[in-house]
């Protein structure tokens, strides 16, 4: 994945000096072994870092402070092997500026209770040192993420794992950089937005370039590179007949390429880790980068059609916690309705700019007139999506905060071939039920443009938001409508208040 911000995670132990010099040993000897044992399971994506047991507020205070200041830390992940008073940890937590996670687990799966004594009980006191720290991290209105179980639980290894990747994708949004090629389309509302109150929120950066300067970068492009590349084409892809060497639009194709390799040129140049185009800002080049878009994607940049770069970094977000995971992740749209009595389906596609990695089996690269933007046909690929279970997300800004909306959905093999769609396409139904979903969705203000993912999961986007501290409004097998309308009036009036009560 390109640019990908490479991490690591703290495993922070909670203790005193009460117990004795010989228990804090144990309890350091304890903490290794839980590490360990949690690198060596091969369920976590990244490693876990063990630091020494903190037991006074200096040593916490500190830890917090070189958590902040270290680039590869994502994370932490707090446990309170014995009893921590907590007020020990408050001149460190109401510091700390990365995302954590309290493990509430204890060295020991089963007691001995044959042989159980004070000595024991004493060493083992995660029962209630980790409900003190809970209520600190409550108290002081700390986001995290609780995870609840014998260390050694793969469910437990796995919800560790989920979290992982969402702190992961915070750290790489951290500085990121997000090109605008042109403006966003005009007169529209949902792709617009505050750039200023987005990187104050989720710290990335947004900035607009001229066409001009995108274009001057392809046509410094050279023949022998986009040669190569368009041998890579035909290799790797079913290239329609016309778009091979000696055929009527080999030219597009070569543009097509062309477009590839100056975009991916200017955004390596830049570290860029997303972008977005417009059709209607294209002086200077031939085609709407469709094939061009769609392999940057593909690589692990965020993309947003028309200006849209909130999506590009929900994408991008997504992407970052999908990497090394089963299945794709795609910009996308929802596009069109089957309103058919037998039931309802969505079909998600867009003008040209779906991400391979959705793709079921080997997709084709073909060129077709685009009916909007009046510039030459593009070329794109063209495929049917996978089937299974999916997330639709979309990320809105209300004005006074960030709103993710997400809808469990079932993809599905289109129920017919649609040999006239020259565009990359998905087929799904929603969860709960069509009405209810696109309801709720439009109540919740939810955009045309969304993150489309079959590896991302709501556990990954719930502990993204979490991290972010943005509302997350979930429509899913047991959404209700009037249920959804009533939790985003509560919300509202939670999300007016919240600011207000800040770390207590």
């Amino acid at each position: 994945m390109k640019n990908l911000t490479p991490v690591e995670f703290w495993f922070v132990t909670g203790s005193q000096h009460l117990y004795g010099e010989a228990a804090l040993k144990q309890v350091a000897e304890n903490s290794k072994k839980v590490v360990e044992g949690l690198n060596g399971a091969g369920r976590l994506p990244l490693k876990i870092v063990f630091k020494k047991v903190l037991t006074t507020p200096e040593e916490i205070r500190q830890m917090c402070l070189d958590a902040n200041t270290d680039a590869k830390c994502g994370g932490l992940v707090l446990w309170c092997h014995t009893f921590s008073p907590s007020k020990m940890w408050i001149g460190g937590l109401t510091q700390l500026r990365k995302p954590f996670l309290h493990l509430h687990t204890q060295f020991n799966a089963d007691l001995p209770w044959s042989t159980i004594d004070m000595d024991f009980m004493n060493l083992n006191q995660a029962a209630h040192g980790d409900r003190e720290a809970g209520f600190i991290h409550t108290r002081l209105r700390l986001n995290r993420k609780v995870v609840v179980g014998h260390w050694s639980d793969q469910e437990v290894q796995d919800r560790i794992g989920v979290w992982m990747r969402a702190a992961h994708a915070w750290a790489d949004a951290q500085g990121a950089r997000f090109a605008r090629f042109g403006d966003n389309m005009r007169f529209v509302a949902v792709t617009d937005g505050d750039k200023v109150s987005a990187e104050t929120k989720f710290g990335y950066a947004v900035n607009g370039y001229g066409v001009g300067d995108l274009v001057k970068v392809l046509n410094e492009v050279s023949d022998s590179a986009i040669g190569k590349l368009v041998a890579e084409y035909e290799s790797t892809y079913d290239v329609a007949a016309d778009l091979h060497k000696g055929g009527a639009r080999h030219d597009s194709l070569r543009d097509g390429a062309r477009q590839e390799l100056g975009m991916r040129q200017f955004l390596e140049a830049g570290g860029f880790k997303g972008f977005t185009t417009t059709f209607e800002d294209l002086h200077g080049i031939n085609q709407l980068p469709g094939l061009a878009c769609q392999r940057l994607m593909a690589d692990g940049y965020g993309f947003g059609g028309e200006g849209d770069w909130k999506t590009s970094a929900l994408l991008r977000t997504m992407k970052v916690m999908a990497n090394g995971l089963k299945g794709g992740t795609s910009f996308m749209e929802d596009y069109t309705y089957h309103l058919s009595s037998a039931g309802h389906l969505v079909l998600g596609s867009h003008m040209l700019e779906i991400c391979p990695s959705i793709a079921e089996g080997k997709a084709g690269i073909e060129i077709h007139p685009l009916g909007i933007g009046g510039k030459a046909d593009p070329v794109r690929l063209v495929f049917n999506a996978q089937t299974g279970p999916a997330i639709n997300a979309s990320i809105v800004d209300l004005g006074n905060r960030f709103r993710l909306i997400i809808n469990e959905v079932d993809a599905i093999t289109p129920p017919q071939p649609m040999p006239k769609l020259p565009v990359a396409r998905a087929v799904w139904k929603c969860r709960p039920d069509f009405k209810t979903a696109c309801a709720s969705w439009i109540y919740g203000g939810g955009a045309h443009h969304t993150g489309y993912s079959y590896a991302v999961t709501v556990e990954h986007m719930r502990d993204s938001a979490e991290i972010a501290n943005i509302e997350l409004a979930l429509i899913d097998a047991d959404t209700r409508i009037a249920d959804f309308q009533q939790n985003l009036r509560n919300n509202e009036v939670y999300y007016h208040l919240a600011p207000g009560l800040g770390r207590l």
